[in-house]
């Protein structure tokens, strides 16, 4: 591929030109999986390249994993630094996505559907959902820091903060006044309200914990697809209500 502005031959489709410094490509859409990532590389809505990286993912318990994390991510990481792009999206493993966006200094939107690639399309022009890079420390806050369940309790707190799109966990406090219940520690966070944040519920037999929960969402529409996302991940943690 040539570059549209000078016709300098790029080294690969959609690079950024280095002889007369124009981008070839205005948006990354990042199809992650474990094993397997597809960047591909947009222009006025056009794809102009689709390129697929590969990994074999390690022992998750061994310190071969986190290197072969890291060099996975650099691959996709690079990836996008040639591009030099206006936008990212991504979908898909978290793991992958939090490793990529810690190498690059980009801001990363959340897509999702089958296709993300013609969901970015046909969402231009609507807000995104920007990605959150943060730790669980710096994302919980509040006055009141105790938490409900002990570790299920702190389980569940991680499985939130660890969603790209939780910008703030505040939690509230414990009322043991409910009936009690059976099942160990059980969550699910409730429905968005008109700034796209949720609340997250706690149990642990009488006792529950409403927790408030800041997302980057703007809208009740876009917190409701983090609602669900959440309770996704509780229920993979197995401890959704």
């Amino acid at each position: 591929m040539e570059c549209r502005q000078c016709a300098s031959e790029l080294d690969r489709p959609g690079d950024y030109c280095l002889v007369c410094r124009t981008a070839n490509a205005d948006t990354v859409v990042l199809d992650l999986e474990r094993d397997r990532a597809t960047v591909t590389t947009l222009l006025d809505d056009e794809t102009v390249s689709q390129r697929t990286i590969t990994t074999t993912p390690e022992d998750p318990d061994g310190e071969a994993d986190v290197i072969e994390l890291r060099n996975f991510a650099g691959l996709i990481a690079d990836e996008i630094r040639r591009k030099r792009p206006e936008e990212v999206y991504a979908t898909g493993d978290r793991t992958v996505l939090r490793a990529v966006r810690g190498q690059v200094h980009y801001e990363f939107y959340r897509v999702t559907g089958d296709d993300p690639v013609t969901a970015v399309v046909e969402r231009k022009g609507r807000p995104a959902l920007e990605v959150v890079e943060a730790s669980t420390a710096d994302i919980l806050g509040g006055s009141h820091t105790t938490l409900i369940g002990e570790r299920a309790g702190k389980q569940a707190i991680e499985t939130v903060a660890g969603h790209p799109h939780v910008k703030k966990i505040i939690p509230g406090p414990i009322d043991a006044s409910g009936s009690g219940s059976r099942g160990g520690v059980r969550a699910k966070a409730t429905r968005a309200d008109a700034n796209g944040n949720v609340r997250l519920l706690i149990r642990d037999g009488s006792s529950v914990q409403e927790n408030r929960v800041v997302t980057t969402a703007g809208d009740r529409e876009l917190g409701e697809q983090v609602r669900a996302d959440l309770n996704d991940a509780l229920d993979e943690a197995g401890l959704r209500e």
